[in-house]
């Protein structure tokens, strides 16, 4: 009896010792080297799709249109908007039913 316990003791702890050892190894293995070698590029793409002009940082004509009193007043009355919003109007109630 003392003989299949020591088996059954040395076979786990044999057991216990190779399992340790593969999840060691494994810790230490990119399973994933493609996508690695690929990461961010997806958001470069985008970012550079969303470039309409890529040269315009290099254009210094100035803006026609619009003087710089009527566009700073413009931006001013746009960030006092966030500042004091406009009350909501009362939202729409629907009624289901007779509402006896």
């Amino acid at each position: 009896m003392n003989r299949i316990h020591f088996c059954s003791a040395s076979l786990a702890s044999l057991l216990v010792a190779s399992l340790t050892t593969l999840l060691a190894t494994t810790g230490c293995t990119s399973t994933t080297p493609n996508l690695d070698q690929h990461f961010g590029s997806g958001v470069n793409l985008i970012k550079a799709q969303q470039i309409l002009n890529p040269q315009a940082a290099h254009n210094t004509n100035p803006v026609n249109g619009i003087d710089g009193k009527a566009a700073k007043s413009a931006y001013d009355e746009y960030q006092k908007s966030y500042k004091s919003p406009a009350p909501q109007s009362n939202a729409l109630t629907i009624s289901v039913g007779s509402g006896r």
